[in-house]
């Protein structure tokens, strides 16, 4: 019965969405009025108790910080001189400037904690080089859109700090999880790129040569964002400080750095904080709905019916997380990022932990599948935003188009770390000495 009342539930929540109402109006429909229909005003204010319990924690603030660092560093100028730095060394290889906004995109995830954001500030850095280089947009966008990916999966990642939350997992370890995976998920995108190009050399040779003395020169340009993953993921994993301290500390070196490039004002302060303030709300309120749902759900014994259910098929570790692949490649195509995490990890995570999978596996496993979600069509946030930003108002189906070879190789990623879970555990136990 509460298995078919999930089931019931989550069609409900679809609907809802797809008649273009808000995803956090959807879920509070469903588990906030839900919640109350079922069980009454008991229930209701069991909701408040958790709601004030989860968000009153420190690993919270760490959001809108985070938000607020890649904030700084875009309109700090230093994104700018980031990828001026990458092109002059990486342009010159088959596929030219894409493997410059693939290795941009990789740097500025390592200070900012966002896809979207990291996929917008490299792309409105990128495109007009792309342009006046009379570079193919379909390839172009899609390397865009899906090296905006990796901002969730290189730390520091705003959806590991959710899903850490959710699944009361360590944060240090995620994010230690997080940095083998998505070095090589960049050098992945790299490679495809390097042999789809390997016959069309006009992108290589469209810079001018740069003597070897000016390359080191701009090279220096690269230290800023070196710098603050190194000292962010340096305290926390040296037990300085936590993932909260870090990311203060984080917009303190970019504070400096940015008043040296003599940016830093008033104004730029006050247009970082507000842009950071509407992405972390938009992110704070569809937890604040997940949350409300998730007590309606674990009133109804919905997660315990849903991991016997599961075990009742006697399905291999292996199997299990092909199903759970398709299910999310599948439910990305409709569903954002950030909803797909919240609505599922509750429910998902019990029956993953029963199987003998290590939590912090699992959640760069999702962050993937989030990835995924984030350049399929036709809620593909990522493409949305690659394609708002364009000059030439070209076809939509540039970007879908263009992505799509990325979402193979994400897929075909995912399948190696099933095969191969050390990947991601390595660095992890590695640091806590096991």
């Amino acid at each position: 019965m509460s298995i078919a009342l999930v089931a019931i539930g989550f069609a409900a929540m679809l609907v809802i969405m797809f008649l273009s109402l808000p995803v956090a109006v959807a879920i509070i429909a469903v588990g906030a009025l839900g919640g109350y229909l079922m069980y009454g005003a008991p229930l209701v204010d069991m909701m408040g108790g958790v709601i004030w319990s989860s968000l009153n924690s420190p690993s919270m603030l760490a959001i809108p910080l985070f938000m607020l660092l890649g904030e700084l560093l875009l309109r700090g100028g230093i994104a700018d001189r980031m990828y001026d730095a990458m092109a002059v060394w990486l342009a010159r290889l088959p596929g030219g400037l894409l493997h410059t906004n693939i290795a941009t995109c990789a740097l500025f995830s390592a200070t900012s904690g966002s896809s979207v954001a990291t996929a917008a500030t490299v792309g409105t850095i990128a495109l007009p080089a792309l342009e006046q280089y009379n570079y193919r947009m379909r390839p172009a966008l899609g390397s865009l859109a899906a090296g905006g990916t990796l901002g969730i999966l290189i730390p520091p990642s705003v959806n590991l700090l959710v899903y850490g939350s959710l699944a009361n997992t360590s944060v240090g370890e995620l994010f230690a999880g997080g940095v083998v995976p998505g070095l090589l998920m960049a050098a992945l995108f790299s490679v495809y790129i390097f042999f789809a190009h390997a016959r069309a050399g006009a992108e290589a040779t469209a810079l001018v040569t740069m003597p070897w003395r000016e390359k080191l020169s701009l090279a220096r340009h690269l230290v800023p964002p070196l710098i603050i993953f190194g000292v962010v993921m340096g305290a926390i994993y040296g037990g300085l400080a936590t993932p909260t301290e870090s990311a203060a500390i984080g917009v303190m070196i970019a504070l400096a750095f940015v008043g040296l490039n003599g940016r830093l004002s008033w104004e730029l302060l006050a247009n970082c904080s507000l842009q950071a303030a509407r992405t972390s709300g938009m992110v704070m309120i569809v937890l604040v709905s997940s949350l409300l749902l998730n007590v309606t759900i674990s009133m109804t014994g919905a997660a315990q019916a849903i991991t016997h259910w599961i075990a009742s098929f006697g399905l291999s570790q292996l199997a299990l997380l092909l199903v759970l692949l398709v299910f999310y490649v599948v439910l990305g195509t409709f569903m954002d990022a950030m909803s797909m995490l919240v609505l599922t990890v509750p429910i998902v995570i019990p029956v993953v932990v029963a199987a003998g999978i290590d939590p912090v596996w699992f959640g760069i496993f999702i962050v993937i599948m989030c990835e995924i979600a984030l350049i399929t069509p036709p809620v593909g946030m990522n493409l949305f935003v690659v394609q708002g930003i364009r000059r030439d108002r070209g076809p939509y189906s540039d970007v879908t188009r263009g992505a799509l070879p990325y979402v193979v190789l994400m897929a075909g990623f995912t399948v190696l770390l099933m095969v191969f879970p050390q990947i991601v555990t390595w660095l992890p136990q590695t640091l806590a000495g096991r």
